[in-house]
């Protein structure tokens, strides 16, 4: 399929399809990074995520002016959530100035904009220093429009929020498009919710059912296998009537959980749960951890982690050697931990699992912040098919919530 394809099909433009040459080109990026206590930049994926696009419009001798938000100001000015060291890590990677005037709209923005050169980009100052950007006011989404003739969103990460930048703004900018990011991310989500190739199994992890029930219920209907693990699948193990200690279990979930697994057994899909577990009695780096089987936890176990039996049971889901699918995986989605993954004697499972998703000879698709982390630590990057750079919005955009920053796009002119 072209690249494209599906973009046009849902009448939006690709950044390739603007006409940029002289223009005055404003691209919505998401800069929001990580900082350490000196405002220090600890990890830098998602700026340069956003290179392609920013070389694409460079390339095409417009005037590129930068736009995002950082942390969360609540609509005042902090220095801590300034986005200069963004603009010093930009010009590094760029090299070239990169300008950041002291507010995203008024005097300082349009003198910078009035005189840029070809050779400087100018980055604006955090858009959620105005309380205007969280509330999608059309008042800050017009002074952000008189700033440029053409507007491009590459900030997938932000597209399921109603937010002026991303949904009030592109309305009002007539020649509008998605960045080289923006569309390979709409172009390989669509694809596993329409037309998955299969076997597709879904690997789901992290803390809490709640937060991944939309996802599930309309991965039902395309999937081939579903692999649970990380704290969510306590609450499934506990709807079966396996006692979980003092793991985390969503009580008030239980029975959803239920009605979850009933559904599945009714389409005959199956639903790969860990049989055993990493457990210990206080959660800190120096516990003394155990293996316990299903059925075997205390009343103070706290799992924290897959055992080796369902590292093994997952991993060979994922090689294509479980019986219980026709064949080896040709799509893999996996969104979330296995385990508490950030403190490394915890680690092993997700680890394992990454390694197996890496080395699987199907598409896979990782999205989430902290399967992205672990991802990363596992040293496995270069080998998942796709690395999706919005958490929340790449599980809303599965589940078929609106994705207002989207949907702002159709209908652009060139």
């Amino acid at each position: 399929m072209e690249p494209g394809t599906i973009l046009k099909s849902q009448g939006i433009l690709s950044v390739r399809d603007l006409h940029l040459p002289n223009k005055r080109v404003l691209l919505r990026a998401d800069f929001n990074v990580p900082l350490d206590e000196s405002l220090s930049i600890t990890d830098d994926s998602r700026i340069r995520a956003t290179l392609p696009t920013i070389e694409f419009i460079r390339k095409a001798d417009a005037r590129l002016i930068l736009c995002s938000h950082l942390g969360r100001p609540k609509g005042k000015k902090a220095p801590k959530y300034s986005l200069e060291p963004v603009g010093r890590r930009l010009a590094e990677l760029l090299q070239c100035e990169v300008l950041v005037p002291d507010d995203c709209v008024g005097d300082a923005a349009i003198h910078l904009i009035a005189n840029q050169r070809s050779n400087q980009v100018i980055l604006l100052e955090n858009l959620r220093y105005h309380a205007g950007e969280e509330e999608n006011s059309e008042e800050l989404a017009r002074k952000l429009a008189d700033l440029c003739d053409v507007f491009v969103c590459d900030a997938f990460g932000c597209v399921h929020r109603a937010h002026a930048s991303v949904s009030a703004l592109p309305r009002l900018v007539p020649a509008r498009g998605a960045g080289l990011l923006l569309e390979r991310e709409i172009e390989v989500l669509t694809r596993l919710t329409t037309a998955p190739e299969g076997p597709y199994v879904a690997l789901l992890g992290g803390a809490k059912v709640s937060d991944k029930i939309e996802v599930i219920e309309s991965l039902l209907p395309l999937v081939n296998g579903l692999v649970i693990g990380g704290a969510m699948a306590y609450t499934f193990l506990a709807a079966q009537g396996l006692d979980m200690g003092k793991s985390l279990v969503e009580r008030d979930h239980v029975g959803l959980a239920k009605h979850l697994l009933g559904r599945c057994a009714e389409k005959n899909l199956p639903v790969f749960l860990p049989v055993d577990h990493t457990v210990v009695t206080e959660i800190k780096a120096d516990a003394v951890a155990v293996t316990k089987a299903n059925g075997a936890l205390g009343a103070d176990d706290i799992a924290v982690d897959i055992g080796p039996q369902t590292i093994a049971l997952f991993t060979d889901v994922l090689g294509g050697r479980s019986s219980q699918l026709a064949g080896a995986p040709r799509t893999v989605l996996w969104n979330g931990p296995m385990g508490i993954f950030e403190m490394d004697a915890f680690a092993a499972g997700t680890m394992a699992v990454a390694r197996a998703v890496a080395q699987s000879t199907a598409t896979s698709v990782v999205g989430g912040g902290d399967s992205v982390a672990a991802v990363q630590k596992a040293g496995v990057t270069p080998m998942i098919s796709h690395i999706s750079t919005g958490g929340g919005a790449s599980l809303e955009f599965l589940s078929g919530q609106p994705m207002p920053g989207i949907a702002a796009l159709r209908g652009g002119r060139r």
